[in-house]
């Protein structure tokens, strides 16, 4: 598996399985064996997701050796703070059913969230994880905790796919020395992608799926990426997405699908943020 060096030369994985929105219990346990069994070794979910605990008998129960697993979990608004995120990490890591976890990100810009990182420095510290980053952080917020933190943020997961391909905020990570990680990278579908004309014609090239030229796309342009299915094929397809390059011709096409906007929220919207706030309850 290709993988990216984080600042703090631990290595990741650049392709993933996320586990966002696949219930806890059975299903999710079902989908994450099936993705170690197609050849899955990162694998990313939430406090919020509510399925850390799906995803922990999984990896247990596959008998493969903790450390070949790279672990991605993330603490919700609800623990922000100091206290509550240190205990937060706790729960994760008995949910998870591990001593440590691979990547830990504060998942929404919201509350107390500087103090939440500051728990996370400590656990960092104290060997509970081998990284820590951010989820969510639009450029301003990011640099502002940028210049604040003692322990600069491995990764920021933003939204990021070829209709937004986040060129503007890749350009600050770049300069603080954070990586980019993708969610949503197929844009659940939306404006069309699995249906788009650009990327059909060069997937027909190679014999490739509109999928998997999306996603081929995002690594060559060192975007991690955490791609989600419950079918074992389409796992299988995301997967095999390494035996191909994209040409630099073809890299400038998919380039020019970029609408520069989410497709999903803004956290500069009021309204917006007031929602996301309402669900950590």
């Amino acid at each position: 598996m290709q993988t990216v060096k984080l600042n703090n030369g631990v290595e990741m994985p650049i392709l993933g399985f996320g586990v966002y929105q696949v219930p806890d219990g059975s299903d999710c346990e079902k989908a994450v064996s099936e993705a170690i069994e197609v050849g899955y070794r990162m694998f990313d979910t939430a406090q919020a997701y509510g399925n850390e605990e799906s995803v922990g008998n999984a990896i247990k129960k596959s008998g493969i050796a903790r450390e070949e697993f790279f672990i991605v979990t993330k603490v919700w608004i609800s623990n922000a703070g100091y206290e509550k995120a240190k205990a937060s990490i706790d729960e994760s890591l008995r949910k998870l059913q591990t001593n440590y976890i691979d990547l830990l990100l504060i998942h929404q810009p919201f509350g107390d969230y500087y103090g939440t990182y500051r728990a996370m420095e400590d656990a960092y510290k104290e060997g509970k994880l081998r990284a820590i980053g951010v989820s969510n952080f639009y450029p301003d917020r990011f640099v502002d905790l940028s210049h604040f933190c003692e322990i600069q943020p491995a990764i920021n997961q933003v939204e990021t796919h070829v209709f937004n391909q986040q060129k503007a905020a890749k350009e600050i990570m770049k300069k603080y020395n954070t990586q980019i990680m993708a969610w949503g990278p197929f844009a659940e579908g939306k404006n069309n992608l699995f249906t788009n004309e650009t990327l059909k014609e060069i997937g027909d090239k190679y014999g490739k799926t509109v999928a998997q030229v999306a996603l081929r796309f995002l690594t060559q342009e060192g975007v991690v990426v955490i791609p989600k299915s419950v079918k074992k094929e389409r796992m299988e397809q995301n997967f095999n997405i390494f035996d191909f390059t994209l040409t630099g011709e073809e890299l400038d096409k998919i380039r020019a699908l970029d609408l520069g906007h989410s497709l999903f929220f803004s956290h500069y919207d009021p309204a917006t943020v007031e929602m996301i706030i309402w669900l950590a309850g």
